[in-house]
């Protein structure tokens, strides 16, 4: 199954689209949003010269700069894809060059930190509309991305008290535009979901493997010969960009240590059952754990496909 965009916008959504960032999430934004002409111009800017040379040459920007206050100059709305940690230093490079009225979003997977960052270094003038797009790889950089990667996903936006309600209908627009389900919630409310939908997963995801590393070295490489495909799946996880997921845990601390604790609770709970020989606990928990990897399925965040479905989800759809 190949996920498609839709047919282009009669009218660009914004005029000028600036993206701060050109790694997975930035690129694919660039080459949704020109595929579905969602803006009529977009500029990317990005610190790494590599990653600058690599955009130039896929040609993802009508303009692809080093300088982030240049790249936000005379745009409507301006993306900030770039770790959670760098939101501060970007916000303040970019605050002099923003106009009048331009709305400012993000693609983080932490809210509150966010909003409250932005929030002090960025003008009173500024329109803030934060967004989250659930969807990505493991891969990162500007080869990774692709049009199709937010097509059938959810965006959540978490407009901050006292937001302008057309900024953040013109940012909700903008997503469905690239195919995204898009759902409003709290900021406070989205980091809790997303400490345990994701950033609770992808930390025993880390853990797993690391364990797995030192152990690696008594076996003498049986652990990698004879991977399992669980393993081989949590090293997928594992092997999200360090710094984004670094800078994940740092800024929503509080939520995932809530569910850390949550989570070690039912582990020894888990631990007790299997000491104890209980095989009807153990059949009871692992169905209704199943029932929600077919809900999953059915609400078509997934295939049933081996692999997480990856390379059904993740195959591009084909230029034009």
């Amino acid at each position: 199954m190949i996920e498609r965009l839709g047919a282009p916008l009669a009218d660009p959504i914004f005029n000028q689209l600036a993206i701060i960032g050109a790694g997975l999430i930035g690129s694919s934004i660039a080459r949704a949003a020109r595929r579905r002409n969602a803006a009529r111009r977009i500029v990317l800017a990005d610190h790494s010269f590599g990653v600058l040379e690599r955009a130039k040459a896929l040609k993802l920007g009508d303009l692809v700069t080093d300088d982030a206050a240049r790249a936000v100059r005379g745009a409507d709305c301006v993306i900030l894809a770039v770790p959670v940690g760098a939101n501060e230093a970007v916000g303040r490079a970019i605050a002099p060059a923003l106009g009048a009225g331009v709305i400012v979003s993000d693609v983080g997977s932490v809210k509150s930190a966010v909003i409250s960052t932005l929030e002090a270094v960025l003008p009173g003038h500024v329109r803030l509309a934060p967004a989250h797009p659930v969807a990505g790889t493991e891969q990162s950089g500007p080869d990774a991305g692709f049009a199709s990667l937010f097509v059938n996903r959810w965006c959540i936006l978490t407009p901050a008290r006292g937001a302008d309600d057309e900024a953040v209908t013109m940012v909700k627009s903008f997503w469905e535009a690239l195919g995204s389900h898009v759902e409003i919630m709290s900021a406070a409310h989205h980091d809790l979901v997303l400490a345990i939908t994701s950033h609770v997963p992808h930390l025993i995801a880390y853990n797993i493997v690391g364990t797995a590393a030192d152990l690696e070295e008594v076996t003498r490489s049986e652990v990698i010969k004879f991977s399992a495909g669980g393993f081989r799946d949590f090293t997928r996880i594992a092997a999200s960009d360090p710094t984004m997921w670094r800078d994940v845990f740092l800024h929503n601390k509080d939520a995932v240590l809530e569910m850390l604790g949550r989570f070690n609770e039912d582990l020894t709970a888990l631990q007790r059952m299997i000491r104890r020989g209980d095989g009807d606990g153990l059949f009871a928990l692992f169905t209704r754990t199943r029932a929600i990897r077919l809900g999953i399925v059915a609400e078509g965040q997934e295939t049933a496909a081996p692999d997480f479905g990856r390379r059904a989800s993740t195959a591009e759809e084909p230029e034009p």
